[in-house]
């Protein structure tokens, strides 16, 4: 079964640091990008970063840029959003996508195919 399993979120203070975890089953994930989205209540749904899987190449919004860093370990067919300097404004639920590229993962349109991870950032 193919499947997308998001982990480490939390709950934290404004300036502080969460890794998430994106773990891959099912599937050979070394031959995808990953991304990851993040949604908040009544926002839309946001890209705001991707690593490849050719060169290990990154894509970030620049409403995390400087702040979170996106890697890959392929062994434990895992992804990971490590996450600095967190604000309230990124509180959301977090998901990971993979496709073939990452201008594909960061076009992606459909349903999460895990459940998120929710990262909530308050003093």
């Amino acid at each position: 079964q193919v499947q997308l399993v998001e982990s480490g979120g939390g709950l934290v203070q404004p300036g502080g640091s969460l890794k998430l975890a994106c773990v891959a089953s099912g599937f050979r994930l070394n031959y995808y990008a990953i991304g990851w989205f993040r949604q908040a209540p009544g926002k839309e749904r946001e890209g705001i970063s991707c690593i490849s899987h050719t060169d290990e190449s990154t894509i970030y919004a620049d409403s995390v840029k400087g702040r979170f860093t996106v890697t890959r370990d392929n062994a434990k067919s895992t992804g990971y959003l490590q996450m600095n300097g967190l604000k309230p404004e990124d509180t959301a639920v977090y998901y990971c996508v993979t496709d073939f590229t990452c201008d594909a993962v960061l076009k992606f349109k459909g349903a999460p195919w895990g459940q998120g991870t929710q990262v909530t950032v308050s003093s």
